[in-house]
């Protein structure tokens, strides 16, 4: 295969995308389509396997034919995919046994209470990273072996294949039931609660609690090799990448050395943190995940937080309140203003996530005076999301020695540069956002366009990496010391309204 592009697959919650990327790094072409959301019961969220893989294959033709590219013309394909959701299928038929039950899906709390016994949420910890939550992956099939009738004799027959979405894809690119490869990578095998950090294996102990046969898991590989040949529109393609989509995005923003940093803004916020080839403990509200790994080279880890309400709280100032038309105008709305008068907003709409995992936890507005407009409230909504950052980089200085040198952002709100400035102030590091701003896409065509030799190495990937704006910090440190003080203050604020 000697084509001029990479293609990376973007297989989402609600959508799924193909990118066509050029050796420099260039989109040359895109297309999306949106699959349904199912919810059978209330918390429960399903998906349908079938239909997502359908909407990738239209995606993938969109994209070529956007960009002009033949499939001829691709070196390597990579996968970039929501993380936890559980899909199982038959071997035999490639029919998915039931809809994929999707990370947000909330069906297995009473089972992950069960699971944790005496040692609670933190039984499997020491060995995954993870605490025992419905968010996760295992649980799920679990709850999928004992409840869809027939499921749990045919899976330790051998019948059955389990698999997070990249697995989905891989194994259908490959051949479905004619030779379909049935493997993961290290990054979404992170994320099922199953995988030991150390081993990169799977976990024999997690598997004989949560009482799922061996037989049904693919095998775990690293983040970029080649996997397999693809079939049909794509015969010939290199199928040559996966990772989560938050650890795409890591490798997207090229943070390749120990103390670099992404936060991806979106209706909450992700933050990755590069701690090098250790994987690192969290005693304060973190998960230890697999970065990424490239070939048969050690892994990286990470440390990530993740934030429930950034963009989130903007369209509520904006559809709630009413006090703005649109999301873009809540910056010149703050910037009418010098300061946020006094005023914070606790976005703990449904409890507040890293670092305090607090589900009796509530919104409040804190400091209000006689003194304070709307600028003042559309800064404080804002600031919430800087602020919420600097607690989870907090944690991560508390939970390891490795330091925020620069803080890479992308995602709808690196528009908003008042909210940008006040983050770089807060942290006291640079922010940078970089001019391709498709971060997964782009870094699951770099790993891919990696392991088929596009790209020599990691140097000349950050050396393709463009910056498009950049936000160094002008606050003092009294002046932050304070803010901060006051936002921990109202935080507490938030804390115990939902008893029982």
């Amino acid at each position: 295969m000697t084509g001029s592009y990479v293609a990376a697959i973007d297989q989402g919650t609600t959508s799924s995308r193909c990118i066509v990327f050029d050796r420099h790094g260039a989109v040359a072409g895109v297309d999306r389509r949106e699959h349904r959301q199912i919810f059978p019961k209330p918390g429960w969220v399903e998906h349908d396997a079938a239909e997502i893989w359908a909407k990738v294959r239209a995606v993938v033709a969109g994209a070529l034919a956007a960009a002009g590219v033949r499939a001829d013309e691709l070196s390597a394909l990579g996968i970039t995919n929501q993380r936890e959701t559980a899909v199982l299928w038959d071997r035999a038929t490639g029919k998915p046994v039931h809809n994929a039950v999707v990370w947000q899906d909330t069906r297995t709390d009473a089972l992950c209470r069960e699971l944790g016994g005496t040692d609670g949420p933190d039984r499997f910890r020491a060995t995954t990273g993870l605490p025992l939550a419905s968010y996760f992956t295992g649980p799920k099939v679990t709850w999928l072996l004992e409840h869809v009738p027939g499921l749990r004799r045919r899976a330790e027959q051998g019948e059955i294949a389990f698999g997070t979405v990249d697995s989905w894809l891989i194994w259908n690119l490959t051949g479905g039931p004619d030779g379909g490869v049935h493997v993961t990578d290290v990054t979404n095998a992170a994320r099922t609660l199953l995988m030991d950090l150390e081993t990169l294996q799977w976990d024999p102990a997690a598997l004989r609690a949560m009482d799922i046969p061996e037989a049904i898991l693919p095998e775990i590989r690293s983040s970029a090799e080649v996997y397999g040949t693809a079939v049909g529109p794509l015969a010939g393609v290199p199928v040559a990448a996966a990772l989560g989509d938050q650890q795409a995005a890591v490798f997207g923003q090229t943070c390749y050395r120990p103390g670099e940093a992404k936060n991806t803004y979106g209706t909450g916020s992700f933050l990755l943190l590069n701690t090098g080839g250790r994987p690192v403990p969290s005693k304060h509200g973190l998960l230890t995940t697999v970065g990424y790994r490239l070939g048969g080279e050690p892994p990286v880890y990470c440390l990530e937080g993740s934030i429930a309400v950034t963009g989130a709280l903007v369209q509520w100032f904006r559809d709630q309140l009413g006090l703005i038309r649109s999301a873009a105008e809540i910056e010149p709305l703050a910037a009418s203003v010098p300061d946020n008068g006094g005023a914070y907003v606790v976005p703990a709409f449904s409890g507040l996530y890293a670092p305090y995992w607090r589900s009796d936890a509530r919104g409040v507005i804190a400091g209000l005076t006689g003194y304070v407009t709307k600028a003042h409230l559309a800064r404080a909504v804002l600031e919430a999301t800087s602020w919420q950052t600097r607690e989870v980089v907090d944690a991560m200085y508390q939970d390891s020695a490795v330091r925020l040198t620069s803080l890479k952002v992308d995602g709808g709100m690196t528009a908003n540069g008042l909210l940008m400035q006040h983050q770089a102030d807060v942290l006291d590091v640079p922010v940078i956002r970089p001019v391709v701003a498709e971060t997964t896409c782009l870094g699951a065509a770099y790993a891919a366009g990696l392991a088929t030799g596009v790209w020599r190495d990691l140097d000349e990937l950050r050396g393709q990496w463009r910056r498009d704006a950049e936000w160094t910090p002008r606050m003092g440190a009294a002046e932050r010391a304070a803010g901060y003080g006051r936002w921990r203050r109202a935080v507490e604020r938030s804390f115990g309204w939902v008893e029982g």
